[in-house]
């Protein structure tokens, strides 16, 4: 993935079990989607 590329919509639950949708976070203005290594392991 690149900066400016199209990502498809998806969704996810969070911390509250909530579900949520990029297309709804994408009302409220621009997203920074952030990846990184499963928490507590090694690399």
């Amino acid at each position: 993935m690149n900066v400016g590329d199209t990502v498809e919509e998806f969704s996810v639950v969070d911390q509250h079990g909530d579900k949520v949708s990029l297309y709804g976070l994408l009302t409220s203005g621009p997203v920074v989607l952030f990846f990184y290594p499963k928490a507590k392991t090694p690399g």
